[in-house]
C-alpha cells in the first residue's frame, strides 16, 4: 500500500466539518491510494464450442455441445440428445463428426429429418443451418463461445427446474403432460401420473422450523429422482406436492413405482443441521394418488387428470397417510 497525496477534483466532496469553499482553492488532502497488481488480460481467446441450439418443442431453449465423434438424437433414453417430443423416433438422427466437418444423418425415422426446409438423408452441417427432427423440434447448429455455451445452460437449467428441489417446476410439468397425453390418446399409448403429497409436513416447519422443512423438500426430491427414469417427469407442483410423470407406464406399472416411492421415503430419514442448533434427524412419510391414462375418458384433459390423482392423493391421506390409492373417481 503506497500513500500518495492527492488534490480532490472540485467535483468532490468537502471533508467533514468543513463548508464548500471556493472552487478555486480546494483543500489538500492525503488519500490513501491501493496500488493493485494489473489485471490479466481478458482478450485470451476462449474455446468455441459446437453446439446445437433448440429454437422450439418442449425443450426448447435447451444448449447441446457436440464434443463426441457421434452424438445420437431421438427419444430413446440410450442417445446422446434425449428430446422429449412424442412423435420422435427411439433413434431419430445422428451428427458425425471428423475434424471440423459435422454431417448429420437421418437413421429412417418415421416423421424425416430436415435441414433448411428441405428433407435430408444426410447433408454436412453449416454455422447457421436449422435442422428439424419431427415435426415440432427445430435446432440450429453453431460454433459459440464456450462461457456463452456454459451460460445458455444454466439458463436453461433455471427455465425449467425448481430451485429448491432441482425437481422440473409447474410450468414444464404443465407442457410436458399435455404433450404426452395428446401423444397416448392419438396412438392408444399408456402414461402414467402419480401426485405425492409430504405428510404432516406443516408439523415438521412448526417444530423443527423453515430451513429443515426445506431440508425435507430436497432429500425427497434427491431420493425420488433416482427411482424415476431419463425420459419420466418428476416435478415439483407446488408446496410440499410433486407430480410423477410416467410415458408408456399403465396402471399397474404406476402403482408398483408409487409403492417404491413410498417405501423408499418412509425407510429413510432426514438429517438437518443448523449452527448453535443440536442436529435434527427427522422421519417423514408421503401420500400418493395413481392414475393411468387407460382408466380415464378419451377425451380426458390434463386438468381432469391431474385432478383425479389429486382426489386419490387425498383418500391416501384420509385412509392413514403413508400409502398410496388408486382407486375411486
Amino acid at each position: 500500500m503506497h500513500t500518495l497525496p492527492v488534490r480532490p477534483p472540485h467535483t468532490s466532496l468537502p471533508p467533514e466539518g468543513l463548508d464548500d469553499g471556493p472552487e478555486s482553492s480546494p483543500p489538500t488532502t492525503e488519500f490513501a491510494v491501493q496500488v493493485l497488481p494489473p489485471r490479466r488480460s481478458t482478450n485470451a481467446p476462449s474455446r468455441q464450442v459446437p453446439v446445437l441450439f433448440i429454437m422450439s418443442g418442449l425443450d426448447a431453449g435447451r444448449l447441446i455441445p457436440l464434443e463426441e465423434r457421434e452424438t445420437l438424437i431421438g427419444r430413446d433414453k440410450g442417445v446422446h440428445v434425449q428430446l422429449s417430443e412424442a412423435a420422435l423416433s427411439r433413434k431419430h438422427a445422428r451428427i458425425v463428426r471428423t475434424g471440423d466437418r459435422f454431417v448429420l444423418e437421418d437413421l429412417k425415422s418415421r416423421n424425416g429429418t430436415f435441414v433448411n426446409g428441405s428433407r435430408i438423408e444426410q447433408r454436412e452441417l453449416k454455422v447457421g443451418d436449422h435442422l428439424s427432427v419431427g415435426p415440432n423440434v427445430t435446432l440450429r447448429f453453431g460454433i459459440i463461445d464456450q462461457a456463452e455455451a456454459e451460460l445458455g445452460r444454466q439458463l436453461f437449467e433455471a427455465s425449467t427446474k425448481d430451485a429448491l428441489t432441482q425437481a422440473y417446476n409447474r410450468k414444464y410439468l404443465n407442457e410436458r403432460l399435455a404433450a404426452e397425453l395428446s401423444f397416448a390418446q392419438r396412438h392408444g399409448g399408456h402414461l402414467g401420473l402419480a401426485m405425492l403429497d409430504v405428510d404432516h409436513f406443516k408439523g415438521v416447519n412448526d417444530r423443527h422450523g423453515h430451513t429443515a422443512g426445506d431440508a425435507v423438500l430436497r432429500t425427497i426430491a434427491r431420493r425420488v429422482a433416482r427411482l424415476v427414469r431419463t425420459e419420466d417427469v418428476f416435478a415439483r407442483y407446488g408446496g410440499e406436492e410433486f407430480v410423477i410423470l410416467a410415458r408408456g407406464v399403465d396402471l399397474d406399472g404406476m402403482k408398483a413405482l408409487a409403492e417404491r416411492v413410498r417405501r423408499t421415503v418412509a425407510d429413510g430419514v432426514v438429517e438437518h443441521v443448523e449452527p448453535e442448533l443440536p442436529p435434527v434427524t427427522m422421519r417423514v412419510t408421503v401420500s400418493l394418488g395413481v392414475v393411468g391414462v387407460e382408466e380415464c375418458g378419451a377425451d380426458v384433459t390434463p386438468g381432469a387428470f391431474l385432478a383425479l390423482a389429486d382426489r386419490r392423493m387425498y383418500r391416501a391421506k384420509d385412509a392413514g397417510r403413508n400409502q398410496a390409492c388408486s382407486e375411486g373417481a
